[in-house]
């Protein structure tokens, strides 16, 4: 409703930044707004008075001001309580001179409801009122529209600079005790060119999104590789109707949006928004949100709550995690003993993807830090470091180097899947510290020669078959144990026939091993897979084994029943003639039983020069290249 004489009021609240400030009083809580929407003028006025004031407790989500609070001269003035460390407060936490709360961003209103965490003065910053009187936090709505709700005492610096942003983002001019006007640009974070590592992780993150599904993007950073899910945004401009549904954008969402590939017309809850609580970037993004019907800025404790995540079909939390062991456990927010950043929203997005519909919550990292002199990946957590996710509610772990499925998989799987997507240098040793913590059992010892991660770019391929699905083929891994194992009890007493010469269908632990642990200097084990919600699905395998008396290699290939007579066998085995080709073997041998028709037409149609022969009750094939 339109409440008259408001702008009366107005200019009866407005004062200078000096002035303003002087409104506060030494051991009070003061509350300092997030981000690129920090009211700047308020705060160095605020420092301009640390001869005035002590024990006054600055609170914060994430500064990206000059934080003059924290000078050394001022630490009988100021001190810091912060819910989450930024690269400008971080050496002053480290050192001690600060605090750190850690805590679900989620909670963090409720600390202010309640009272646990009262509030004496919030320095917030707003755009001018409009007809009605009411002002806009803009980019910065998060916990500040909290702390402007329960502060005792709200002091608002009024930029014209301040974008106008629609949602939840609305305060009445009379919940406001104090105004100052200040034309001024807002703080800007800009884009720094994407590390090579975080390219190749933000790859395999974005081949786990499917159309239509809804992202949150952490806003996590590690030093050197920068924000990785920041990163993936760059890889999703083939994907289609991507809704948005995350704590923080930038810059790089303009382009998604302009381009079609967000649209958000697939969200089950808020259709057609993006929804965020801030915003940090360049005036670009700023320009772009002021009064955009698309965008819905909403509070955290909407934006984080896990019961409104869980309600988005298909939502896919991006986040980083500093150290990862063998187990599952997530360190984010500390490194090397030393408090890094923040649990922020990660728990939270995490239990929400995890509950949605096809939800898929996925963790990433590099494999390694110190420039490669650490793995990342550690048997056991370094002293200090904090579990932030535990290791049961981990689904998803991404380095350059693949991606790990953990939920629902014992340690034993875990520990194979994690060691598969380490740093080369340092699966050795990992593998050594898991046989010592038990964690894999002692005869996994006479397999350690054989527990190769082989690169993929020579044996990756894929078929799309008649009704549109996608076979993916690539070499057997470590972690391919469980489904070789499902895919074998899973094969028909006939085709087991024809595949081994054998009724019998029992497979042994030490049989199932052979198949995945083979010596790839020699041999090759191919495998066809359908993506499914726990991973891989194995439906073919495909190998062979290197005579190097006469450098031909016995051949044989077995697929799924459900999923024969689809041309499988005959694109796998000229699959592995490529392979073999390429590595210089002269030919192929096969025997095989004369029922298996299948089997003995794939070779004869083949354009290979063929021998073949009788003996036995077996056909045998010889295969010239």
């Amino acid at each position: 409703m339109m409440k008259e004489n408001w702008q009366e009021t107005y200019s009866d609240m407005l004062t200078t930044p000096a002035k303003a400030v002087a409104r506060i009083k030494s051991g009070q809580r003061v509350f300092v707004g997030t981000g690129c929407g920090e009211p700047t003028v308020l705060v160095q006025a605020m420092a301009d008075r640390a001869g005035t004031l002590a024990d006054v407790e600055i609170v914060q989500l994430l500064t990206k001001g000059d934080a003059p609070y924290t000078k050394p001269e001022y630490a009988g003035s100021f001190r810091v309580n912060s819910f989450f460390i930024g690269q400008r407060i971080r050496d002053y936490i480290q050192t001690g001179m600060g605090h750190y709360t850690p805590i679900l961003m989620f909670d963090i209103p409720k600390l202010f409801d309640s009272g646990q965490l009262p509030l004496n003065v919030a320095l917030i910053q707003v755009t001018p009122p409009d007809e009605r009187g009411m002002v806009s936090l803009g980019i910065s709505v998060d916990i500040v529209k909290s702390a402007a709700e329960n502060a005792t005492l709200v002091i608002a610096q009024v930029n014209p600079e301040m974008p106008w942003t629609r949602g939840d983002s609305l305060i009445d001019i009379y919940d406001i005790d104090l105004l100052v006007e200040v034309d001024q640009p807002l703080i800007e974070r800009k884009s720094h060119p994407i590390h090579e590592s975080s390219k190749e992780i933000a790859a395999h993150v974005a081949s786990l999104i499917p159309n239509g599904a809804t992202l949150e993007l952490g806003l996590g950073r590690i030093p050197g590789v920068g924000r990785i899910p920041q990163a993936v945004i760059e890889f999703l401009k083939d994907k289609k109707d991507l809704g948005i549904h995350t704590e923080m954008i930038t810059d790089a969402m303009i382009d998604l949006i302009e381009s079609g590939v967000v649209t958000g017309k697939n969200k089950t809850i808020d259709r057609g928004k993006v929804v965020t609580s801030f915003c940090m970037g360049t005036p670009k993004i700023y320009d772009y949100v002021n009064n955009n019907p698309i965008f819905s800025f909403r509070p955290t404790e909407y934006v984080n709550d896990p019961s409104t995540i869980r309600k988005l079909n298909n939502m896919v939390s991006i986040n980083m995690a500093l150290e990862v062991d063998l187990t599952g456990q997530i360190c984010s927010d500390s490194e090397e003993g030393r408090f890094y950043s923040g649990i922020g929203g990660q728990v939270n997005f995490n239990r929400g993807a995890a509950d949605s519909r096809g939800g898929k919550p996925i963790i990433t990292l590099p494999s390694t830090a110190s420039e490669g002199k650490r793995s990342r990946i550690v048997s056991r957590l370094q002293a200090g470091s904090g579990v932030v996710i535990p290791r049961g509610s981990v689904h998803y772990v991404v380095t350059e180097y693949g991606v790990a499925y953990l939920h629902g998989k014992c340690i034993q799987d875990r520990v194979l899947a994690l060691i598969s997507i380490a740093h080369p240098d340092y699966r050795e040793q990992l593998f050594k510290e898991a046989l010592e913590a038990k964690y894999l059992p002692a005869e996994f010892a006479d397999v350690e020669d054989k527990f190769v991660i082989v690169p993929q770019e020579a044996t990756k391929t894929s078929l799309v078959l008649d009704d549109g699905t996608q076979v993916n083929f690539r070499s057997i891994q470590p972690t391919d144990e469980a489904s070789m194992r499902d895919l074998l009890y899973d094969l028909s007493q006939e085709t087991i026939y024809y595949r081994f010469m054998s009724g019998h269908q029992e497979f042994g632990h030490q049989q199932i091993k052979n198949f995945v642990y083979i010596d790839h200097r020699k041999d090759v084990a191919i495998v066809g897979t359908v993506p499914e919600a726990h991973g891989d699905d194995i439906i073919a395998v495909g190998r062979y084994y290197l005579d190097e008396r006469n450098n031909m290699a016995e051949v044989a290939f077995v697929v799924r029943d459900d999923w024969q007579n689809r041309g499988l066998g005959k694109f796998l085995y000229n699959h592995l003639i490529n392979i073999a080709k390429s590595n210089g073997i002269a030919g192929f041998t096969a025997e095989v039983l004369p029922r298996n028709k299948r089997m003995q037409a794939i070779f004869n149609h083949s354009e290979l020069k063929i021998k073949s022969g009788y003996e036995e009750g077996v056909m045998s094939f010889k295969m010239d290249f």
